[in-house]
């Protein structure tokens, strides 16, 4: 039987988010047998409740995040070339409360980087950083994602992992890429919750995103214009397990983004959206050999950049098997 399964799929993929929707079609498409194990369909992961916007947030280590983020920043430029398919926007658009010298070397992959202006600033900022950067729509690009996959012959399979070693029993290498599911999957005690709510309104007519988070703030504030309208956010509640939306929170949110932007105070609300990062002091993205022989590499732990690190990680979780064969 474990014969069978090995001439099915040379790798397990486990998890349908944008981590391991991507690695899968890195291996797939480096020649790669590929089969995704997802839990749930790509639609209902936290990836598709994501802003989208790329920009380093609540990751590290940043020795390493710096190569991923300009990586994935390379592959998303060349997908803007065809949005309407990909879900991937260059889009202009503002920083608030950052400097140009504190951003850290990952900065090297920006477009058009500069100080705000004075006058571009809300009177409650003395700073701020103007850039282009990928803005993702998630749900279209998981969508590629998946067409891509089919196109390079690997496919999903709705299927729940109860653990690593059941996914090494199919195929001889496994990725896993559960996200938060890593907590008791590893288990691994380090994968902690990151709520984050969001809404998402009709769009005013506003151009250009607009972002003030910092890194350990509970309320933060952006503004993110999509095709689908602009959203607005947000929240980061550590230790949150919560996924339904809380109107009052939902009402500090338009608040907040509405003395930044006096537009969207009336605008029509199409979607409230709740969903949770998987944060760990550190990305686990490494090789181990399971119980049962099958070599496993570890992808999670990405906090609120998931979107920002993708491509990067994925190429790397690539690497770390051997290559295939001719």
């Amino acid at each position: 039987m474990r014969q069978t399964a090995l001439m099915e799929s040379e790798v397990i993929v486990l998890g349908s988010g944008i981590i391991g929707l991507t690695s899968a079609v890195v291996l797939a498409e480096g020649g790669r047998r590929v089969t995704v194990w997802a839990r749930e369909p790509a639609e209902e992961t936290t990836s598709a409740v994501a802003g989208g916007l790329w920009w380093p947030y609540r990751i590290e280590p940043e020795h390493r995040v710096v190569d991923w983020s300009v990586r994935s920043f390379e592959v998303y430029t060349r997908q803007a070339e065809r949005a309407a398919e990909t879900g991937v926007r260059m889009r202009p658009g503002l920083q608030l409360g950052a400097e140009v010298a504190g951003l850290g070397p990952w900065r090297r992959a920006l477009r058009e980087v500069r100080a705000a202006e004075p006058a571009e600033l809300p009177g409650q900022y003395a700073a701020g950083v103007r850039a282009t950067v990928p803005i993702v729509d998630t749900a279209t690009h998981l969508a590629h994602l998946r067409d891509r996959l089919a196109a390079a012959g690997g496919r999903i399979e709705r299927r729940t992992a109860g653990s690593l070693d059941e996914a090494g029993r199919a195929a001889p290498y496994v990725v896993n890429c559960t996200g938060l599911g890593a907590r008791e999957l590893v288990p691994d005690p380090q994968v902690r919750p990151v709520q984050g709510q969001l809404v998402v309104v009709e769009d005013p007519g506003v151009a250009e995103w607009v972002v003030a988070a910092y890194r350990d703030a509970t309320a933060t504030l952006y503004a993110l214009p999509q095709p689908y309208g602009l959203v607005l956010g947000g929240t980061a509640v550590e230790d949150a397990w919560g996924t339904e939306p809380d109107p009052a929170v939902a009402e500090g949110i338009v608040a907040r983004c509405a003395r930044i932007i006096p537009e969207v105070a009336g605008a029509r609300v199409l979607a409230h959206r709740a969903g949770l990062r998987p944060a760990r002091p550190a990305v686990r993205l490494e090789a181990e050999r399971l119980p049962g022989g099958a070599l496993c590499v570890h992808n999670y732990g990405h906090g609120g950049a998931g979107v920002t690190v993708a491509w990067g990680c994925a190429e790397e979780a690539a690497e770390l098997l051997p290559a295939p064969a001719a």
